[in-house]
């Protein structure tokens, strides 16, 4: 078998941890896309459209790793809705709606750093 194909084995902690960190650093990737753009640059930029939907992906992709115990343990990051957000962005791609995107952007993923950066690891940055 592939390694590739191999799940590793690993403490859930240290996974949730990675998982964290993906969230954190894709949430930061997509602000600094958006860094001095506009809502309507949407309209016109398909290429932003698309890095801006990719970044958002993989932060729901990430939360859907989570460990159902580090959600439970952190009610107030609204997981189903970041997950949600996901499977919305890959299997609804032909009608994403821009004003969402762009307010999960400017404002939405910025929040979602602030709740998740406490339970990241000391060392992380």
């Amino acid at each position: 078998m592939p390694l590739y194909w191999k799940r590793r084995r690993c403490s859930t902690r240290g996974s949730d941890d990675i998982r964290l960190l993906h969230m954190r650093d894709s949430g930061r990737d997509a602000m600094a896309i958006a860094d001095g753009r506009t809502r309507e640059d949407l309209d016109s930029d398909r290429q932003l459209v698309l890095a801006l939907s990719h970044a958002v992906q993989i932060i729901g992709e990430a939360a859907n790793q989570i460990s159902d115990t580090t959600r439970d343990a952190t009610p107030n990051v609204p997981w189903i809705r970041i997950i949600n957000m996901r499977h919305r962005l890959v299997h609804d791609y032909y009608r994403i709606n821009l004003d969402v995107l762009w307010q999960t952007v400017q404002v939405e993923i910025p929040d979602l750093i602030a709740r998740i950066e406490p339970l990241l690891p000391a060392e992380a940055d």
